[in-house]
């Protein structure tokens, strides 16, 4: 049973000395995080997890491979996707990131007048300026939490609905935008009752957990192979002089 399983032993979590596997070369230097609650975090505890939250576990594990990261989480809670761009976008390419991670528009698809080409426009517009600047992007789409039990049953199929479009259409940015996407929607546990929050909106420590081990993975698939000693490329920028 779920219940009975911690984080070291969870199979959908990182294996020991995974993470130093999948970093191993990393160039990424400078990270930053743009987003709502998801990325700020919120996740609520869970018994044998850590309760670090996602994007502050990604930055450990990138600088854990190679120290010396700088790392900006400019996430706040309760935002929508304009929000997120109109308050965030300036600060994070004045930070001067080659790695960014943005997260949002799931509190647009809690509202039942949801515009998903609105929120693509919005997200559109913070993925290419960060990617003009020199930024590696991150996107996601995240867990379904309409799965929740703390979500009413009558709001869940309208929910439901609504969390899917906003992940395919993100899904389809990030092929044609040519981001490093996490698949977490159709995640085999995205029914789980144990990855969301008694809140209804949030996620848990496991939720938090194996999204870690998914991003961690997504970021590893960018990277050279090992003996590949190619200069350039995603995650191998050289040294700024």
């Amino acid at each position: 049973m779920a219940s009975t399983l911690a984080e070291s032993t969870d199979p959908y979590c990182l294996r020991e000395g995974e993470s130093a596997a999948l970093l191993s070369g990393h160039g990424w230097r400078r990270f930053v995080v743009l987003g709502d609650s998801v990325a700020e975090g919120s996740c609520e505890p869970t018994a044998g997890y850590s309760d670090q939250q996602w994007a502050d576990r990604i930055a450990a594990e990138l600088d854990a491979a190679r120290p010396g990261l700088a790392y900006l989480n400019l996430g706040r809670s309760g935002l929508r996707a304009h929000e997120v761009r109109a308050t965030q976008l300036a600060p994070a390419l004045a930070f001067g990131p080659d790695l960014a991670l943005v997260v949002c528009g799931g509190n647009d698809a809690f509202r039942s007048r949801y515009d998903a080409d609105s929120v693509d426009g919005e997200l559109t517009e913070m993925i290419v300026a960060l990617q003009q600047a020199g930024a590696d992007v991150i996107t996601v789409g995240m867990f379904d939490v309409s799965y929740s039990p703390a979500v009413p049953e009558a709001a869940r199929p309208g929910l439901r609905e609504r969390m899917r479009r906003l992940s395919a259409h993100t899904a389809r940015l990030a092929e044609r935008l040519g981001t490093l996407h996490v698949h977490l929607t159709y995640h085999p546990l995205t029914a789980d009752p144990t990855l969301y929050s008694t809140d209804g909106r949030h996620g848990s420590a496991r939720s938090d957990a194996i999204a870690t081990a998914e991003t961690l993975r997504a970021l590893s698939r960018q990277l050279p192979a090992p003996g590949d000693h190619e200069v350039g490329g995603a995650g191998s920028r050289p040294e700024p002089r």
